[in-house]
């Protein structure tokens, strides 16, 4: 739910950041080559579940929505940063950093714009 006009921007581009991510999430899941031995229907889940738990929350504009996203990025985020470390630096993981990294923030910009006003 929207309580201020200008909430609709944030909301947007949190929208479009979290879709950026579960896109950058699956592409590198089969791109350079998916890893041999382990079932990819389990690297999938373990990547995309967390996350698409969240996606009516999201995308109804939920607030609490807006915090769990915001803690279930960090993980993300956090990983991002070990794999693009150990990897020097790949594109995957830089990409997935960054997105990871603008999500968290534009999602927390969201919730300062979106307060509800009492009293």
């Amino acid at each position: 739910m929207l309580y201020n006009p200008k909430a609709r921007y944030t909301a947007r581009a949190t929208q479009f950041l979290y879709l950026s991510v579960l896109a950058v999430l699956l592409v590198t899941t089969f791109y350079p080559a998916p890893v041999e031995g382990v079932s990819l229907a389990l690297i999938l889940s373990v990547k995309l579940i967390p996350l698409l738990a969240l996606a009516i929350p999201v995308f109804k504009g939920n607030n609490r929505g807006y915090i769990w996203l915001a803690f279930v990025v960090i993980f993300y985020f956090t990983q991002a940063v070990v794999s693009a470390w150990l990897s020097q630096g790949a594109a995957g993981p830089v990409i997935l950093m960054l997105l990871t990294l603008l999500l968290f923030i534009v999602a927390m910009v969201h919730l300062k714009v979106n307060r509800r006003v009492t009293g």
